[in-house]
């Protein structure tokens, strides 16, 4: 299963595959979108007995969510609308978090580090923090370079943020991926 971005591709089962969920997980996709890329596919890895969080700050996405999740008796997703740039904003129990998802938000925002330190709060001590966003750099497409991913800026931050890089991958020909754990 590939998913279209911006006309190009990143491979959702390469990005799945990075972040190791299992039965029972407890995920949130923060910032998941109208077409639930990431929602569905973890939902049925985490099984009956975890729960996906699909958060967003368009109330019209969560009710698409809602409906498909419905349809499709996906019963552990529950949606949960939040300005993920406000600390204690979502209402998600602190510490809570196996795994959060941080796909396509980042450069929607000019508060990126409260964004990272939302979604810090919610995992777990050694929960996993992944975050897969445009590369920086001049692009043919997509967010200005101002708004892109800053891989250097997201390496010096991380200890301050209070996690730590397990790893860094190329998610696609436009698109970075860190996979990060809460110390």
């Amino acid at each position: 299963m590939k998913l279209m971005t911006n006309h190009k591709m990143f491979d959702i089962n390469l990005i799945l595959h990075k972040i190791a969920l299992k039965e029972g997980d407890l995920v949130a996709e923060l910032g998941c979108g109208h077409f639930g890329h990431f929602v569905f596919p973890v939902s049925k890895i985490i099984g009956k007995n975890g729960i996906l969080y699909a958060v967003d700050v368009v109330p019209t996405v969560l009710e698409e969510i809602k409906k498909r999740a419905y349809s499709e008796n996906a019963a552990n997703i529950k949606t949960i609308w939040s300005n993920l740039e406000i600390f204690k904003g979502t209402a998600i129990e602190s510490n809570s978090l196996d795994v959060a998802l941080l796909i396509n938000v980042l450069h929607q925002s000019d508060k990126k580090a409260e964004i990272i330190k939302e979604a810090v709060r919610m995992l777990k001590r050694g929960g996993r923090l992944l975050i897969v966003d445009f590369k920086g750099g001049s692009l043919l497409f997509g967010p200005t370079t101002e708004r892109r991913l800053k891989a250097e800026a997201l390496r010096q931050a991380s200890p301050k943020l209070g996690l730590t890089i397990i790893e860094e991958f190329e998610a696609g020909q436009q698109h970075l991926g860190f996979l990060l754990k809460k110390m």
